[in-house]
């Protein structure tokens, strides 16, 4: 069957689920996101550390400069309890002519870790991707030295595609092999299934 030969337009949108609103990222979240980022274990995986104010900075400008290239639509993550910001996620690697995009570049504040509030972010980007944008492939990679990574992205129900052998230099030096996941359109419908039976369990923050 032919493809869509539409190129979707990932503009600016705010995400709304139970637990948590995904909102374009800012400028001014700088603050916000340097107090809940201050952390240098939560880039432990990142090829580069984020935490502090001119590292974040670095992540907030890379992230708006990509977007207006077309190449990502960053998110800041909110708790709706609170309405704190707890976090950062985005589309990245738009292949818009493909229909295709990756999420990434995530971190959650400690607190807020082993909630619902990574499910339904995924739940919310991937819904997006799939019944708004019409995308055809989602991809998500980590480290594979991450195992608890590897272990959330094939929870949520994505196919590990391969590694790729010495992909990047990262904090330390280190040489990084990459892991690839994806989740495709026809998977979609199973793996939204899947997710929506995690989050029905009532959670209290």
């Amino acid at each position: 069957m032919a493809g869509d030969l539409s190129i979707p337009e990932f503009l600016p949108v705010t995400l709304k689920g139970t637990y948590v609103t995904l909102e374009p990222l800012q400028s001014s979240h700088h603050a916000a996101m340097c107090a809940v980022g201050s952390d240098e274990a939560l880039f432990r995986w990142f090829p580069a550390n984020c935490a502090g104010e001119g590292p974040m900075r670095q992540f907030i400008d890379d992230g708006l400069n990509d977007q207006k290239a077309g190449k990502a639509l960053p998110f800041v993550v909110r708790t709706n309890h609170d309405g704190r910001i707890v976090g950062s996620t985005r589309f990245g690697n738009i292949t818009g002519a493909h229909r295709g995009a990756e999420i990434g570049w995530t971190w959650y504040t400690a607190d807020v870790q082993r909630t619902p509030v990574n499910t339904e972010c995924k739940y919310l980007l991937l819904k997006h991707a799939f019944e708004t944008l019409k995308l055809n492939r989602v991809e998500l990679k980590t480290d594979s030295l991450n195992e608890k990574s590897r272990a959330a992205i094939a929870r949520i129900g994505a196919t590990q595609e391969g590694i790729f052998r010495n992909h990047m230099v990262v904090q330390g030096g280190r040489i990084r092999h990459t892991v690839y996941f994806s989740i495709t359109c026809e998977e979609w419908p199973q793996v939204r299934g899947n997710l929506e039976r995690k989050l029905e369990t009532p959670f209290k923050f």
